[in-house]
This record gives C-alpha cells, structure tokens and sequence, in this order.
C-alpha cells in the first residue's frame, strides 16, 4: 500500500494546505537519481506523477521495488535520521512534493496533534510493508521482488475508508500543484 495514500488519508486539509504551501514541486527528469543509497537527504518527497526505481547495493543494482504515484519517498530516512538504505531513480519524467526535513521537523515540534496524524500513517505504512516483506519471505523462502502495493482489504475498516479519501486528496494536491 503506497505510503503518500496512508499519509493523505490520515491528515487533515489544513495538513495538506500546509504541505503545498511549505513544500516546493519538483520536476525530476528520467534517469536522474533522487535519493542516492548511503548519501543523507534532506527531504521527504510524496511522488505525484511517474515511476520511480528503488535499489540497492546488496542487490547489485537490481530494482526490488517501482514506485508510483502516492508514494512517498525518503520516510525510513526521515524517521531514524541515518542515510538512505537504497537508491531511488526515476524511470520516467516525474513530478514529487519536496518538503524539506528542517520545516517539516519543526512542523512535528509545533503541532502535536499533525505530528500524531503523520507518525500514524508512517506507522501503519511501514508496518504493512514489513508485512508484506515477510509474506514474500514465508512463501518464496527470499524476497523476490518488493512492491510498496498491498492489499486495501488486509487494512481495517478506518484504514480503508480513509484510502478512499487519501485517492481524493492526492488528485486534489496534483491539481494545484499542476496549476502553480
């Protein structure tokens, strides 16, 4: 399940007006890489359009997981603070949300109850990718390959319903960012 829908169907629209208005719209060209594994980033980034290559040195190189729209890259990084444990590269032109660690660090500071919004749907994210993650492991015996995509009905009810809205909300946050 994309990280960015968990994220967009949790906050709230203020949280989201905060968002477009802090962060910056980036453009990233096909090939360019956009997280290297091992270099710190100082951004957390929500992909609003195109498709993007996770990878790893452990793997040789090897693409384990393709990111899309709603996803949100940079967010293991962004919780521990330690370097980036893969690299991301676009494989098309892309669009992402850039917002940077500093506004967003002080963001979770000042409002306690946004941060508690966010740390949940990081929360929820994370734990649906590790199970996940061991599915592949229990029926493959390795992880062949790792998608960010789960199944919406392994989610509970509010998780669901709130899929729906954050579907909403990620179209809604295309658009204005499309009309800057």
């Amino acid at each position: 399940m994309k990280t960015g829908l968990f994220l967009l169907g949790e906050l709230d629209d203020d949280d989201i007006d905060w968002m477009v208005a802090t962060g910056s719209r980036q453009e990233i060209l096909a090939e360019t890489v956009l997280i290297q594994e091992g270099d710190p980033t100082d951004y957390l980034y929500v992909l609003l359009e195109g498709v993007l290559s996770v990878s790893t040195a452990a793997t040789q190189g090897r693409e384990i997981a393709e990111l899309s729209s709603g996803d949100v890259i940079g967010e293991m990084s962004f919780v521990d603070t330690r370097p980036p444990s893969a690299t991301v590269i676009a494989k098309q032109n892309s669009l992402v949300l850039a917002i940077s660690r500093e506004h967003l660090g002080t963001k979770l500071r000042l409002d306690g109850a946004f941060a508690a919004r966010f740390y949940r749907a990081l929360a929820i994210s994370l734990s649906n990718r590790l199970r996940f993650t061991v599915g592949q492991l229990e029926t493959s015996g390795r992880v062949q390959r790792l998608d960010s995509e789960g199944s919406v009905n392994d989610l509970d009810r509010d998780s669901q319903e709130n899929m729906v809205l954050a579907k909403t909300r990620l179209d809604w946050l295309l658009r204005r960012l499309k009309d800057e």
